[in-house]
């Protein structure tokens, strides 16, 4: 079509970095650590309720909010987890995936020139959907090895138009878990404001050692003007079922809804059903954290034998490697040159930034059985 047709309203958006490298694993046959899915089976009792309910019948539209049995479950999961009394039937909203949820709330909440602050690196859909609805994006940019928040950095950037503050706890690709101080300032900074969070908590039962999930439902200044979204996808190794939920106070889900109901209004009936019943034993998230952790223990000792250094992955199912003792290339270069020449597929950190900060880092997924990690290890040990 020609341009004076169409003008794009995100001219500076192209096909995603995930994408990207996963197209040139497969036309090189690489081992993919750059797509944050796992490469192990789903649990077959999972799959055996999925199967009972298409069998009974379940097959039609649930309700737009989600399947009541469903939130039930969710709401009793969220009090014993974060001591958070929710109402399923006015507080819980089942979404076809956790992007699908993060498009929702930015649509939900964001006019045209309206401010949106994000911590970058950023998951990638953030700043593109804030564009989408002409809202403008305040990134601050957090660094590596540690990628603390200076809080007087965000406490600076915030602004009359601030309207909406996203935060990923833990965070993917820094996979830094926030401190109960961090929520503490967080929450001194919009409590006297009609500021709204976004709490991407997408990995919350990804957590190691010592580090404890914060979240905003367990802070009652925070609760009340938040969205935390959740995923299924990352509970459950089924990423491509594309199941999520948003947890939201009355009013606020009732205009995430508004808009919900026309972009998607409901989401898969019988994989609803069969989470339901699934999550009724808390064994099935609440043992994530130790699978994920000997997983990462595993890829991470293998790497002390190479020449790359690896920094400490605190929660997710990713960690980052920096190359800078290898090679001076720019990461993107060098990300393509391992996957190109050594058929291993990585993700550059440097796509996580608006500015596209380069500091030499890869990010490497762990969700992967042992085979695959420890061939990657091998790869990574000749580079």
């Amino acid at each position: 079509m020609q341009s004076e047709f169409f003008n794009s309203k995100l001219p500076r958006s192209a096909t995603s970095i995930f994408s990207q490298m996963s197209a040139l694993a497969v036309q090189h046959k690489a081992i993919n650590l750059s797509q944050g899915f796992p490469s192990f089976p789903v649990d077959p009792t999972l799959i055996e309720l999925v199967d009972y309910y298409m069998r009974a019948g379940a097959n039609q539209y649930a309700p737009m909010a989600g399947v009541p049995a469903l939130l039930a479950v969710l709401a009793k999961k969220i009090e014993h987890l974060y001591g958070a009394s929710v109402d399923p039937g006015a507080e819980i909203t089942i979404t076809a995936g956790a992007t699908q949820a993060i498009f929702t709330v930015i649509a939900t909440t964001v006019r045209a020139g309206d401010e949106v602050i994000i911590f970058e690196p950023a998951y990638d859909c953030y700043a593109p959907t804030v564009e989408l609805f002409k809202g403008k994006v305040v990134p601050v940019r957090l660094t590596g090895p540690d990628f603390k928040i200076d809080w007087e950095q965000v406490r600076a950037k915030v602004s009359s138009r601030t309207r909406l503050i996203i935060i990923n706890n833990p965070n993917n690709p820094s996979t830094k878990v926030l401190a109960g101080s961090d929520l503490l300032q967080l929450e001194k900074l919009v409590r006297d404001s009609s500021i709204m969070i976004l709490s991407d908590e997408v990995y919350e039962h990804l957590i190691f050692e010592q580090h404890v999930h914060q979240s905003v439902l367990a802070w009652s200044v925070l609760r009340a003007r938040s969205f935390v979204v959740a995923s299924f996808g990352k509970l459950l190794h089924t990423t491509g079922w594309k199941l999520g939920y948003v947890v939201a106070p009355p009013q606020l889900t009732n205009e995430f809804r508004k808009v919900h109901q026309f972009n998607v209004f409901s989401a898969n009936t019988p994989m609803q059903l069969a989470i339901a019943d699934y999550l009724k034993d808390p064994n099935h998230y609440l043992q994530l954290s130790k699978f994920f952790q000997q997983k990462r223990d595993f890829l991470t000792a293998g790497l002390q034998e190479t020449r790359f250094k690896v920094l400490p992955s605190r929660g997710t199912y990713f960690l980052l490697i920096d190359y800078s003792l290898v090679s001076e290339s720019s990461d993107i270069d060098f990300a393509r040159m391992l996957t190109t020449e050594y058929r291993l597929a990585s993700i550059p950190v440097s796509a996580f930034y608006s500015n596209g900060l380069d500091q030499k880092m890869l990010r490497l997924c762990f969700a992967k059985d042992q085979p695959m990690l420890t061939a990657a290890i091998n790869i990574l040990k000749k580079v």
